[in-house]
């Protein structure tokens, strides 16, 4: 199992205390966000929808590479990788 450092945006920093990032244990992707939203249930709301999946307004990077064009929350994450979350903003 590996630690990444998961890279959370102004949005999602009063659910994590205000950090800019946390270090997370997990394997894939989706252990990562699993150890996150564990770490800080309040996340899972804007993260994930009924069905455990990644709300689709939500992109998530892996060293800056889409996990959707990877291998979505089965991308493997070694340790030092960053994950970061930002989900998508609308407005005018």
């Amino acid at each position: 199992m590996s630690t990444v450092s998961v890279r959370l945006p102004t949005v999602l920093r009063p659910a994590v205390n205000g950090q800019t990032s946390v270090e997370v244990a997990g394997a894939t992707v989706g252990e990562v966000v699993d150890g996150l939203i564990s770490k800080y249930p309040s996340l899972e709301s804007n993260l994930v929808d009924d069905d455990g999946h990644v709300r689709k307004f939500v992109n998530v990077y892996v060293n800056d590479e889409d996990i959707r064009f990877l291998a979505q929350l089965a991308t493997a994450v070694a340790d030092g990788d960053e994950v970061a979350i930002l989900p998508a903003v609308a407005g005018g």
